[in-house]
């Protein structure tokens, strides 16, 4: 049984990606949704890898636009070829032109000119033509979906080039730009993580080992305990 997914990314955690997913939901609502967070331009993205190998011939997948699937014109033409022989469908809500039921359209749609006039040169002529024209509507299907890969990596490059000019400019006005060295990065996930460990744990608010603890926040070991040293500096 084919089945129908639908792929959200986002690279920064400026991004909000519940418009992606509500812009698929509504032309898809039966769509699973797989998202992937903060994964820059690469391809290499562990939901979508997994994704993309459990694919089989008649299943679609569909994206918010074409930079969600790559944002890496070689990259992301490659996929698409390659998803493509598999037998996926996939759709671009914002460049419908290059979804793959339109690409198999033009590979299908073949011009045949059966050229009987009964003069050979002129017969040959008019099949060459035929096989010409069928030509230029395949290289033109394929051209469309090359340059909306393209239009996406440039984007990128030049967001990435108005960000290091920004940055360029805060340094030569002697702004910090990024985190301060030694910084740390605290997540919404870690934030609620920290706060049971000193709710629980009796080497601070609570009574409970590290191993029920560990346990009922659901953390790895090496997380566990990084968490615990920080809690512990901030107490001191």
């Amino acid at each position: 049984m084919a089945r129908l997914y639908g792929y959200c990314r986002i690279s920064t955690m400026k991004q909000n990606i519940q418009r992606q997913i509500e812009n698929i939901k509504t032309k898809y609502p039966k769509a699973v949704i797989i998202t992937e967070e903060y994964t820059g331009t690469t391809t290499d993205r562990p939901a979508w890898s997994k994704l993309a190998k459990q694919l089989k011939e008649g299943d679609t997948v569909v994206f918010d636009e074409v930079s969600r699937m790559s944002r890496n014109a070689a990259e992301g033409f490659a996929l698409y070829q390659d998803l493509f022989q598999r037998g996926v469908h996939l759709v671009f809500l914002k460049e419908p032109h290059i979804n793959t039921d339109v690409y198999r359209g033009a590979l299908d749609r073949h011009i045949d000119i059966a050229a009987e006039t009964g003069r050979k040169a002129i017969d040959k002529y008019l099949t060459g033509q035929g096989k010409l024209l069928n030509d230029l509507m395949l290289d033109l299907a394929r051209e469309q979906i090359e340059l909306a890969f393209q239009s996406a990596q440039q984007e990128v490059d030049y967001l990435h080039q108005r960000t290091s000019e920004g940055v360029r400019r805060a340094q030569a006005a002697g702004k910090q730009v990024g985190r301060a060295t030694g910084a740390k990065i605290e997540t919404k996930k870690s934030k609620t993580a920290k706060a049971r460990i000193r709710e629980l744990s009796r080497d601070f608010e609570g009574s409970l080992p590290d191993t029920d603890v560990m346990q009922l926040v659901g953390v790895a070991r090496n997380t566990y305990y990084k968490y615990k040293k920080e809690l512990q500096e901030e107490a001191n």
